[in-house]
């Protein structure tokens, strides 16, 4: 390779001292050690652009799936056992009824950054069904999420005498899916769990209730689940893990997998 002559080491001219070029390396580093360095920064300063990229991008990637597609939740509480059991984490399908578009969008310094406390379908599937075990906004606190099963659907008479339910006026066959601990009976004027109603569903709304019926707070103790504050369908549990008796049994590997019916 040719390089041309330093003008640091040429001889300056009589009528004064010689000035070096600014963008000139300085007279103990050579040129090409000069070049590498710059190459090697450059190289750096890529592959921390490529690692940006790449992390921005799964972030967005990860939100359109929580937002659009499908979302996971834990199990907290014992509302929804037998079908769910505390420590169960599942998984709730976004497009179970639709296209979902979010609505009444808040930002917060929080993960994640963003909460939408409705949704609307820009392209409808169907609506839910009873017995569709759904994630909801908590009518009561929004910044909740809760799950329990469709018992009525809009325009349904629901009724509950004595523990059993009523729809329009049938007998509901739900002893496959859940459970009653406490023989004892309340009165109505004391609390409306082993007898409510009867009520008629409002339109675009859902009477829902959880499968321990005997410990559940749901639609008998607060209301309706509007159409709009419904988040999605939960579908199958992917964890399960109960941190009780010997170690071998702190997973529940039957339950991993299992669909939510």
């Amino acid at each position: 390779m040719t390089l041309e002559p330093d003008p640091s080491r040429m001889p300056a001219p009589m009528d004064g001292p010689a000035e070096m070029p600014a963008d000139t390396a300085s007279p103990d580093t050579p040129l090409d050690q000069t070049a590498g360095a710059d190459t090697t920064l450059a190289r750096r300063k890529s592959l921390w652009r490529e690692y940006a990229e790449a992390i921005v991008v799964a972030i967005l990637l990860a939100f359109v799936i929580r937002v659009f597609i499908v979302q996971a939740f834990k199990i907290p509480s014992g509302s929804m056992i037998p079908t769910l059991l505390i420590g169960d984490h599942i998984l709730v399908s976004k497009l179970s009824y639709g296209i979902q578009w979010p609505g009444e969008c808040r930002f917060k310094m929080a993960l994640p950054p963003m909460t939408c406390y409705t949704t609307t379908n820009l392209v409808a599937f169907g609506p839910p069904q009873r017995t569709d075990v759904i994630v909801f906004r908590y009518p009561e606190d929004e910044e909740k999420d809760f799950i329990k099963r469709i018992v009525g659907l809009p325009g349904d008479v629901v009724q509950i005498h004595n523990k059993v339910v009523y729809v329009n006026g049938a007998v509901v066959t739900d002893q496959v899916y859940t459970q009653r601990v406490d023989p004892g009976m309340i009165d109505r004027a004391i609390n409306p769990r082993d007898n409510y109603g009867p009520v008629t569903v409002p339109e675009h709304s859902y009477f829902v209730m959880g499968d321990n019926r005997d410990q559940s707070l749901d639609s008998r103790f607060w209301g309706y689940v509007r159409e709009e504050k419904i988040r999605g369908r939960a579908l199958r549990i992917y964890w399960s893990w109960s941190g009780q008796g010997s170690w071998q049994e702190w997973v529940r590997w039957e339950r991993i997998g299992k669909a939510i019916q």
